[in-house]
């Protein structure tokens, strides 16, 4: 789906009924095949604009293939737990200027730990019908004890009396990432994937690569 196709809501009781319908699509399964291509996306916020960019790497070598950014007039107001119809133009819009199509993607965002169930990661998923892993820094949802110091350790996020993602040490004494599937994906498949992303540092390398051009592109709008 391009983002042309797409309706995107300006009031927030559009955006809500626009939630309770795609929450319903969201499928947490193992991925259909393995993936050779996988992208991060991030958005950075000036006052009245949302600057995205894409980073596509080959998989599992970690080899950058392509960057993309992409603009676009902010339209909807901050709310809490609907962050995707401020950010979402934007990043689907650099997501369509990449010449390969990534075959997962990796959000600075939450999946289904999310209040409703949906967060961006979710949304994004999907709008697009493919893969998408919501990878945060900080808990939006649920309860959780804390995993061991070693990387790959994990535990459960717990919400509702329902697993919706993992906190998961990705390098050895760090601060844990909160991940959780968003679309076309399980737990373990997105526990396996955000691991074999993470090179030097705590974050994947997709969405580093995508967080650190989209705050270069915003200083420079």
């Amino acid at each position: 789906m391009r983002n042309a196709d797409i309706i995107w809501p300006k009031t927030l009781n559009t955006a809500r009924n626009m939630q309770e319908r795609d929450k319903n699509r969201v499928l947490t399964k193992p991925l259909r095949k393995e993936p050779e291509y996988i992208a991060g996306v991030d958005a950075a916020f000036s006052e009245d604009r949302v600057v995205a960019a894409a980073c596509l790497y080959r998989y599992p070598e970690l080899t950058l293939l392509e960057q993309a950014v992409a603009a676009k007039q902010m339209v909807f107001p901050y709310v809490p737990g609907y962050l995707f119809f401020r950010e979402g133009r934007a990043i689907i819009a650099a997501l369509g200027k990449l010449k390969k199509k990534p075959d997962v993607i990796l959000l600075d965002g939450q999946g289904i730990a999310h209040p409703r169930g949906i967060g961006s990661a979710s949304h994004l998923g999907v709008l697009l019908d493919i893969p998408t892993i919501g990878c945060a820094k900080t808990r939006l949802v649920g309860e959780y004890q804390d995993p061991g110091e070693r990387k790959g350790d994990w535990t459960e996020l717990q919400f509702n009396g329902r697993t919706v993602g993992a906190v998961l040490r990705t390098r050895d004494r760090v601060r844990p990432l909160f991940l959780s599937p968003g679309h076309w994906i399980d737990l373990p498949g997105a526990i396996r994937i955000a691991l074999d992303c993470v090179g030097r540092y705590r974050i994947p390398e997709p969405l580093r690569c995508a967080d650190m051009l989209s705050r270069r592109m915003k200083a420079g709008t």
